[in-house]
C-alpha cells in the first residue's frame, strides 16, 4: 500500500499526481481532475489537519488514523486514504489493457476469465447504493476480494489489503458521464497501471 508521508510539522499533504492532469483523456478529463483532486482531496486534508491537534493522532500513519479514528476525522482520513490510492494507480489510455505477474494468475485462478473479473467488480461499483467506494483487495492468505465500502471506508477495516478501486462518488465521474456511473467503471480500466496494483499485491 502507498504510504502517506507526512511533514515535520505532522501535517498531511495533498499528494501530487504522478502523471499530468491531462494525461489520463478521454477517459478522466482534466476538467474532473481539477475538481476531485484540487478540490475535494484538498478540502479531505485539510480538514483533517485542522482535527489532529489534541486528538492523540498527531504524527501518526494515516493508516493508523484511519483505523483508530471516529466520526468526521475518520471520514477525511478515510476519503484520503482512499483518493491516494486511487490516484496513483492510473496511467495513459491503453488498448488491451490488461493484469500482469501474480495478481494475473490469481485473478484467472479465481475467476476464471478476466472478463468476468471485470463484470463482477463493475457489477458491484454500479449498484453500490449512494457514495463510496468499490475495492478489490488480498486477505491474509492472498485470496483476492472483491468488496463494496460506502462513504469514507477502506478495505484495512476489514484487515484485507487494498490493492484496486475506483471512485464513485458523483464527483469522481459526473461533470464527464453524468449520471452514467457503469460507463464510467467500464472507462476506467483502459487507464489502470496493473504494474502498480500487482506490486500492492506482492507487498
Amino acid at each position: 500500500m502507498m504510504k502517506q508521508t507526512m511533514p515535520i510539522e505532522g501535517k498531511f499533504e495533498l499528494m501530487s499526481l504522478p502523471y499530468a492532469p491531462e494525461a489520463l483523456e478521454p477517459v478522466i478529463s482534466a476538467n474532473t481532475f481539477g475538481f476531485h483532486h484540487g478540490k475535494h482531496l484538498l478540502t479531505y486534508v485539510n480538514n483533517l489537519n485542522a482535527a489532529l491537534p489534541g486528538s492523540g493522532l498527531e504524527g501518526k500513519a494515516l493508516e493508523e488514523v484511519v483505523l483508530k479514528a471516529q466520526g468526521g476525522m475518520l471520514n477525511n482520513a478515510g476519503q484520503i486514504l482512499n483518493h491516494n490510492l486511487y490516484f496513483s494507480q492510473f496511467r495513459a489510455p491503453m488498448a488491451d489493457n490488461v493484469p500482469t505477474g501474480r495478481l494475473a494468475d490469481e485473478i484467472k485462478r479465481q475467476f476464471g476469465l478476466f472478463g468476468a473479473f471485470k463484470d463482477e467488480f463493475v457489477k458491484a461499483g454500479a449498484t453500490l447504493f449512494g457514495s463510496g467506494w468499490v475495492w478489490l483487495s488480498a486477505d491474509k492468505d492472498g485470496k483476492l476480494v472483491i468488496t463494496q465500502e460506502p462513504n469514507a471506508a477502506n478495505p484495512i477495516q476489514r484487515g484485507l489489503r487494498p490493492l484496486l478501486t475506483m471512485d464513485v462518488w458523483e464527483h469522481a465521474y459526473y461533470l464527464d458521464y453524468q449520471n452514467r456511473r457503469p460507463d464510467h467503471l467500464a472507462a476506467l480500466w483502459q487507464i489502470i497501471d496493473w504494474d502498480v496494483v500487482d506490486a500492492r499485491y506482492q507487498e
